[in-house]
């Protein structure tokens, strides 16, 4: 069950990643359409990854692979610069998520 629950989780985050592209480049109504149906899709299946996640975790995830998607779309493919403190703060949010992660795994063995 769980792995099904990371598999929404790469879905979320992927569809999250493809609206937000679409926000750089839509440019008319139809591409709006287009953009508030891939957020639809996205909020299906976030709540689907939190039934047998942890929401803490699920959103954590979520957030910072949302967020670095920006910014490295925004760096890779819109031309904006690429600096260390970025890749600072990039490496703190990975080691956040990942710290995340262990914890509620932590509790959870703990708690059986």
């Amino acid at each position: 069950m769980k792995n099904n629950a990371w598999f929404y989780v790469f879905l979320t985050c992927f569809f999250e990643l493809v609206w937000l592209y679409g926000f750089n480049v839509a440019n008319s109504w139809w591409h709006w359409v287009i953009i508030i149906g891939f957020i639809l899709i996205d909020f299906h299946f976030l709540p689907k990854a939190c039934e047998n996640l942890p929401t803490g975790t699920v959103y954590a995830v979520f957030a910072g692979v949302g967020t670095i998607g920006t910014v490295l779309m925004d760096v890779f493919l819109f031309g904006e610069s690429f600096s260390m403190g970025k890749v600072l703060f990039i490496v703190i949010l990975i080691v956040g998520v990942i710290g995340l992660n262990i914890a509620d795994n932590k509790e959870e063995k703990e708690a059986v």
